[in-house]
């Protein structure tokens, strides 16, 4: 349920190079299990599902910023949408929208589903949402949905499979991230990144933290 998220950038032949500093995240009160992104959804062993309270562990795409407010902050140039009282997020496998951002015509009058997918809880964690585009492309039914980096609850408060931080961590993370880049997110037990490094093109282990360690 702990970590720690360290950016990199990179030229299109050159290596990895590390930016900032490592900040702790939490993710999944059950751990992790394989989820379906660019990478890891071919290997063997347990594998996400809705509701199973793990985060998806492999390589995801960036999707677009979802926030409260009317605008990015100051120095973030990404994708993003105002989250209005008339947007959710479908994590009901039961629906052909499931694990899609969607929109309603009348807030006022919702249908029975709305009140458990909606997205405008006025909720401070929620203020910050950045898609991880797991069981995105497409979604398949039960497979697990609405997966975001977040402001953390709390120091010590797991999720059901987002990845939360402090609010000065997220912030620095969208006021990095750009679109042309192609940013993505690895999450992985120390042991298999170490394992997958190099077949992944992934940044070495020694530079991830001191020693190698995670």
């Amino acid at each position: 349920m702990r970590g720690e998220l360290q950016r990199f950038e990179r030229s299109a032949s050159g290596p990895w190079q590390p930016v900032g500093s490592r900040v702790p995240v939490l993710f999944g009160k059950n751990g992790l299990a394989w989820g379906r992104g660019l990478a890891g959804q071919e290997e063997s062993g347990l594998r996400k599902k809705e509701r199973d309270g793990r985060a998806p562990a492999g390589i995801f795409r960036i999707g677009k910023i979802y926030t409260y407010d009317p605008a990015l902050p100051a120095g973030a140039n990404f994708p993003f949408h105002q989250v209005t009282k008339a947007d959710a997020w479908i994590d009901d496998p039961t629906r052909p929208d499931y694990n899609r951002f969607v929109t309603i015509d009348d807030p006022k009058n919702p249908p029975p589903w709305f009140g458990k997918e909606k997205m405008r809880h006025n909720d401070f964690a929620y203020r910050w949402l950045v898609e991880i585009r797991h069981n995105s492309d497409p979604p398949r039914p039960n497979e697990g949905s609405a997966i975001f980096f977040h402001i953390r609850r709390g120091e010590a408060r797991p999720t059901s499979g987002c990845t939360t931080m402090s609010e000065d961590a997220l912030l620095g993370l969208i006021k990095w991230l750009r679109e042309e880049d192609h940013p993505c997110y690895v999450l992985l037990p120390r042991i298999v990144y170490e394992d997958k490094a190099a077949s992944w093109n992934l940044p070495a282990s020694s530079l991830v933290a001191p020693g190698g360690k995670f």
